[in-house]
């Protein structure tokens, strides 16, 4: 082996010698330009992370009112550039106006309105009740930003999950910095100007990049990070976190199961199904991943499906202007192998160029299939029956938790069975989607499915530190509790009753 090893180093070292000076000088000036493009980017992310310390150092960001300064300029920024964030989500995803404005816009306006109302009270010492035993004492949790935050943001929803993690940061007196998915090339360029423009670096800072800029980001130190993506790279952050005891929020994804019974009107579920699958041409973590329909109601169910489709985009959703495209070529060709298990009962249409996909209904699929081994993350929905209940949470629970559960029944048992019996990031009854809108409805996975949880007032305790303080009283001083002990073991448990 050893010998093995000298030949390969000889015969690299032969190959260079037999390249003319030109071409080993070009190979030379190549490999030396790309380690110091790379150096100047690690040099520039820790020089960013070293002016957010100090920043933070100075205090200025622990007052609310600069807490509530910072929401209100990021608030206007984003009420100025509503048309340009429109405009890229349309070149990036094909997103309608509507689409784009109800998905990413609307969500975000909406999360700064509620924290600039609730800061202060988010942010304020909480009263706790004291024990009998230490009467004379007082107990309080208090709020503590953590200091320099990472968020890593998604292609899906390049804006919306962007900013809104952001506002929570801010809420709570963070500095952060910001990494945009280089996959939404448009919103990314928007999201740094919207940066920019808005904040000092020291406050704020966007990094723009790919997969090495991820990288570089991970080998440092943060206070938190926040992450949304897939599993996959979930673990790799988590792995990488590990390393400075940094901890992390994983907003991540899996295979979202909708299940359907036979009590509710199958056209409205249709309706609410269909909606909530092919929104953003089905890119959505909390997507309807698979159909589990009771088989008393199957049949009607599909022939409601494929009328709501119709009903949504039209006789040919390639012309629907609601009707988003995929990101890119690669998830592109990856979807389009997926499509090749079970029996296409609708849609099944695709344009490379363009990158369309249909609205598509399969048939027949199983679980050894590629589809149903991994989260989708598009316009594709198995649809698999079963006979009685039991059954279906059978597969459910067979399976990885995940981020949301949908189940359509008006009967109020199966809703307890489904909840006393399941696991899940959320669930929605009767709808879907819906469940992420409630500011007061915390959103998170649990198990693969992630690892926290924001929206609302957990947003802002997502990047907060709460603070345990007891003050005790200097009146009483109790000289049981000191060496050498007075009392019997009796009498010690007597006494930690009132503890």
């Amino acid at each position: 082996m050893l010998k093995a090893g000298r030949n390969f180093i000889r015969s690299k070292i032969y190959l260079i010698m037999d390249l003319s000076g030109s071409k080993f000088k070009e190979i030379l000036i190549k490999g030396f330009g790309r380690f110091r493009e790379t150096n100047t980017m690690e040099k520039n992310i820790i020089e960013i992370i070293e002016t957010q310390k100090g920043f933070f150092g100075s205090g200025k960001t622990r007052n609310l009112h600069f807490r509530q300064e910072a929401l209100k300029k990021l608030e206007a920024r984003v009420l100025d550039l509503e048309g340009e964030m429109l405009a890229a989500l349309s070149q990036d995803l094909g997103k309608s106006h509507f689409e784009g404005y109800s998905t990413e816009i609307a969500p975000i306006l909406g999360d700064i309105k509620y924290m600039r109302k609730n800061l202060k009270r988010l942010a304020q010492p909480r009263q706790v009740p004291t024990p009998l035993g230490l009467t004379g004492g007082s107990s309080c949790i208090i709020p503590q930003p953590l200091g320099v935050v990472l968020v890593m943001a998604p292609w899906n929803y390049p804006l919306h999950l962007l900013i809104r993690p952001l506002i929570g940061a801010l809420a709570a007196g963070n500095c952060v910095l910001l990494k945009p998915s280089e996959h939404a090339p448009a919103c990314s360029d928007l999201s740094r100007r919207l940066i920019e423009e808005t904040f000092p670096a020291q406050h704020v800072a966007l990094i723009e990049g790919g997969v090495e800029v991820g990288q570089a980001l991970l080998e440092q130190k943060f206070d938190h990070i926040f992450f949304t993506g897939s599993s996959r790279l979930g673990r790799i952050v988590m792995e990488k976190a590990a390393r400075h005891l940094t901890p992390v929020t994983l907003e991540l994804g899996g295979k979202s199961p909708c299940l359907v019974e036979p009590d509710l009107n199958p056209r409205l579920s249709a309706r609410r199904i269909m909606w909530g699958k092919f929104i953003n041409a089905g890119q959505t973590c909390v997507a309807p991943d698979y159909l589990l329909v009771n088989r008393r109601i199957k049949e009607d169910l599909i022939e409601e499906m494929q009328q709501a489709i119709t009903s949504f985009y039209g006789p040919d959703p390639r012309s629907s202007l609601d009707y988003p495209r995929i990101i890119n070529q690669d998830h592109f060709q990856r979807l389009t192998g997926l499509m090749k298990a079970g029996r296409i009962i609708c849609g099944g249409q695709t344009d490379r160029e363009s990158k369309y996909i249909a609205p598509t209904l399969i048939e027949g699929v199983s679980w050894d299939d590629p589809i149903m081994g991994e989260e989708i993350f598009g316009p594709l929905l198995p649809i698999l029956e079963y006979q009685d209940l039991d059954q279906a949470l059978a597969i459910i629970n067979e399976k990885p938790k995940p981020l949301a559960l949908y189940l359509f029944s008006n009967d109020k048992n199966i809703q307890s069975k489904i909840l006393n019996e399941t696991s899940s990031g959320g669930v929605c009854i009767n709808d879907t989607l819906s469940h992420l809108l409630p500011h007061h409805l915390p959103f998170g996975g649990v198990g693969e499915s992630g690892l926290g949880s924001y929206h609302g007032d957990e947003s802002f305790f997502c990047f907060s530190h709460r603070r345990s303080v007891f003050k005790s009283s200097t009146l009483l001083d109790l000289k049981q509790k000191y060496p050498p002990y007075r009392l019997s073991l009796k009498q010690l448990k007597k006494l930690m009753k009132f503890m």
